[in-house]
């Protein structure tokens, strides 16, 4: 059973309590996460990840404990980052993708074969020997979404994949997280990006505001946006 279980999970930093008793269970394909700035959005994804520990509870994503078990995680959930400048370490694109790989334990000759058949199936041949730096934005983009796939994990995430990126760009990775065989869990500002998803989790302050489908939770949760916004104007 492909599933996330967050169990009774409390998440402090810098003094400040994001999660007081956080307990969910997603199961579903594809899962939208959406709230204001400081909600706790991006604290959500990377508790799954792994890369933050609670003080107190578990995360375990298919059985596996990520914040202790951090080559399970690898292997098993993957996150793109808002800012693809802040996820890719090496220069050149082959290495870029082959490096998760060498950290699963593959040799490295295996890894880099392995990076050029992603490249491949991407249509992207062409990029293995290119400097990352000379890439467009959504480009970096797409090879650090290749780098997880190559990973082969069952659950990808994406926080704030669309910003700053012009339509086309954006529309071409909207239809890329479409395409994904994996479970998705996306963080957005745009409850339009989620319409078509299983199941919308708002988030306010650290707890679960609403929690259903997007035909339930986005009409309150952009009813009460509309409101704040009319209070800010006044």
């Amino acid at each position: 059973m492909h599933a996330i279980d967050i169990g009774h999970v409390t998440l402090e930093r810098d003094g400040a309590r994001i999660f007081p008793d956080l307990t969910l269970r997603l199961t579903e394909r594809r899962i939208g996460v959406v709230g204001r700035n400081g909600a706790g959005k991006s604290s959500l994804i990377r508790l799954i990840t792994g890369l933050v520990a609670p003080q107190r509870g578990q995360v375990r994503v298919n059985g596996i404990e990520v914040a202790k078990d951090r080559t399970g995680a690898l292997a098993t959930v993957g996150l793109l980052f808002q800012n693809p400048d802040h996820q890719i370490i090496f220069p050149v694109v082959r290495d870029e993708i082959a490096f998760g790989l060498e950290q699963k334990g593959l040799k490295r000759a295996e890894a880099l074969r392995r990076a050029e058949a992603v490249l491949a199936a991407q249509g992207r041949s062409d990029w293995a020997d290119r400097l990352c730096h000379t890439l467009s934005q959504g480009q970096r983009q797409l090879v650090c979404l290749m780098s997880i796939l190559a990973m082969e994990p069952d659950w990808i995430l994406f926080d704030e994949p669309f910003n700053s990126l012009d339509l086309p760009t954006a529309l071409a990775i909207e239809a890329r997280i479409a395409a994904l065989a994996q479970h998705v869990v996306l963080v957005t500002h745009d409850p339009a990006r989620l319409t078509g998803f299983d199941r919308i989790l708002w988030l306010e302050a650290g707890r679960i505001e609403a929690d259903g489908p997007p035909a339930e939770v986005l009409p309150r949760y952009i009813a009460a946006m509309e409101a704040l916004a009319r209070d800010a104007a006044c």
